[in-house]
């Protein structure tokens, strides 16, 4: 489901397998549309399992984006993501550890 190499997640939505990453470009325009807080305040609330649904939605659309898609946060509200909404928060987790990882831990440091 990952490339540890290019820090990718992979998820199915409405039955298509769509990878995505957080670039910098990508990790900017989620911060501009957090509604409270930095990005370290968002790690910080996934750390926590704290983290609500409106983090979890802005994840993936970044981590889309950030893939390619081309879409917008509303295209996702009727969509099925296979697993639910588990698998979401989960991907959305994977995504944010893997935009801080240093590249040797992302490949088990070989």
């Amino acid at each position: 489901m990952t490339n540890p190499w290019r820090g990718e997640v992979a998820l199915v939505i409405d039955g298509e397998r769509h990878r995505m990453r957080l670039t910098l470009g990508a990790l900017a325009e989620l911060e501009a549309g957090l509604e409270s807080g930095s990005l370290i305040d968002l790690v910080q609330r996934f750390e926590r399992s704290a983290f609500s649904t409106r983090d979890v939605l802005a994840l993936i659309v970044a981590g889309l984006r950030g893939g390619g898609w081309c879409g917008r946060a509303q295209d996702l509200l009727s969509a099925e993501i296979e697993g639910g909404p588990m698998a979401a928060a989960r991907a959305a987790a994977e995504l944010l550890a893997r935009a801080f990882m240093l590249p040797e831990q992302a490949d088990g440091g070989v």
